[in-house]
């Protein structure tokens, strides 16, 4: 594990967090299922740039499919 790892997983975790709230309280399962997904993404051990990718689609996904 490296520190970009480390600084990924840290920034996908507290943007999770967020989405999750956010999913819950205005009953987005859009928005909660990303959120869920970023929360887990950092436990499969992947290289940084995949880690990177998934995670970033995960971030815009809300904003696609605003349902």
């Amino acid at each position: 594990m490296n520190s970009t790892y480390l600084i990924l997983m840290i920034l996908f975790g507290s943007i999770s967090m967020g989405y999750i709230t956010y999913g819950k309280k205005q009953r987005k399962g859009v928005a909660f299922v990303a959120g869920v997904g970023l929360l887990l993404l950092p436990y499969v051990d992947v290289s940084n740039t995949v880690l990177g990718s998934i995670g970033a689609v995960l971030i815009v996904l809300p904003f696609l499919f605003r349902v």
